[in-house]
């Protein structure tokens, strides 16, 4: 569906409100003292620089940016390594990073947002938006190799935000060459990757119903294409590319000045490259193309990808999470309602996701129990992470949000599990 003009202008005449009192427009690192009136101490603190530094000085990466704030207040700011080593360009808290799956909370924040206004449905069928969903398919294996037999019900929105209506990535044995001849799957750089592609992210969303899914919707949790899905039926409920609709309601009234799916030529030197370990183990380059590098900044411009397709930096990634963690809002700015907010971070998958004491609810992961996998959060902790080793989580219960940002591809690292250990070790006084 093409965005009409009273759509357009509707949108974009919405007020811009871009103020950045708690986050200021250019990142500073975090001095000692107010890490303490913050409720941590600055020693301990310390560790998550030592630890950051062995992991650059070891070769497990190049470079990294953290970022952490209570309250809306930076607790601590870092940059450490180089954004490229071939340069000798040393990493600075703007640097610019793909995001990968970051991305999809953005995308689930615009179906919400999209949802309150009542021009989607929670439990609207995808097919309301994209026709071609309304009859879907479903792989099986059998002892000669395949079948497909119908989805047994229509996938809706809400199996789209939780990860349930059964699309994978497509780069699983059982549908992998399917795809892949549709210019899906393994042939999508490593499944998710769709910047290279020269076409409205509708016409490959509607390329992708005519494939076969791996689960019955509502049978099971299954991560794919299910947030690229959405960004199509966001452009098509709003009348606006997934861009526009995400700059006009989202990036520019946070104030994200550099948070896009594709970087303006001028801003190419603050993109971070993207390294990979090669055959010894050692840390490389990784090539250009979809497995490496990507097409961010020459590539066709075309493809908005719901599910991976923004880069973004430390700051402007934790103003967005800011705004959740305020239930919707930040500096005068609403972009969803308390109770929306409450919704996407609670739970919706009783026992569907797959580790113990977490949850998934409409675009995150939970934590549902104390301990959860090892983990030091706050029940109710929400986040998740990007393909390229950047990662994020939000603690309500401590007014804590927390980024890391790192390019490796595949991420072979564990430093996203270990850095809120490093954090919340750190933390030592209680929420005031």
């Amino acid at each position: 569906m093409p965005p009409s003009s009273r759509s357009r202008s509707l949108l974009l005449a919405l007020p811009l409100v871009a103020s950045c009192t708690a986050l200021p427009a250019r990142p500073r690192a975090s001095a000692p003292t107010s890490a303490t009136r913050l409720g941590f101490s600055a020693e301990r603190l310390t560790r998550i620089d030592s630890a950051l530094q062995r992991s650059v000085d070891g070769g497990e990466i190049a470079g990294a940016v953290a970022l952490v704030l209570r309250d809306g207040q930076t607790v601590y700011e870092r940059a450490f390594g180089r954004a490229d080593r071939e340069a000798r360009r040393p990493m600075t808290t703007d640097a610019i990073f793909r995001i990968a799956s970051e991305t999809k909370a953005v995308t689930s924040v615009a179906i919400m947002a999209l949802i309150e206004e009542g021009r989607v449905g929670l439990d609207d069928p995808v097919s309301r938006f994209i026709p071609a969903f309304a009859r879907t398919t479903v792989a099986v294996r059998t002892d000669g190799g395949r079948t497909t037999v119908p989805a047994r019900r229509a996938i809706t929105i809400r199996d789209l935000l939780t990860h349930t209506a059964g699309i994978s990535y497509g780069t699983d044995s059982l549908v992998a060459p399917v795809y892949a001849a549709k210019g899906l799957g393994p042939v999508a750089g490593f499944g998710w990757y769709t910047a290279d592609k020269d076409e409205p992210i509708c016409q490959t969303i509607e390329r992708l119903a005519t494939l076969p899914f791996v689960a019955q919707p509502g049978e099971r949790f299954v991560y794919g294409y299910n947030t690229d899905v959405l960004g199509c039926v966001v452009e098509r409920a709003a009348g606006l590319s997934l861009d526009e609709f995400v700059r006009a309601r989202i990036v520019t009234p946070l104030g994200m000045k550099d948070t896009h799916f594709f970087l303006p030529a001028e801003k190419r030197g603050r993109l971070t490259a993207v390294y990979t370990t090669g055959r010894e183990g050692q840390l490389v380059r990784a090539p250009d193309g979809p497995r490496g590098q990507g097409n961010y900044v020459d590539g066709p411009r075309r493809s908005y990808s719901g599910g991976a397709g923004l880069l973004s930096t430390a700051h402007d990634y934790a103003r967005f999470l800011q705004m959740l963690l305020n239930g919707g809002t930040l500096d005068g700015t609403r972009i969803l309602a308390p109770k929306t907010v409450r919704l996407m971070t609670t739970n919706q998958m009783d026992t569907l996701y797959s580790r113990a004491g977490e949850g998934f609810g409409l675009g995150f992961s939970t934590v549902e129990r104390a301990g959860a996998e090892g983990r030091l959060e706050s029940v109710g902790t929400f986040g998740w992470g990007g393909a390229y080793g950047t990662e994020y989580e939000v603690d309500p219960q401590e007014g804590l949000v927390l980024v890391l940002m790192v390019q490796k591809v595949p991420n072979d690292t564990n430093f996203g599990r270990r850095f809120p250990v490093l954090m919340y070790q750190a933390l030592v006084e209680p929420r005031r």
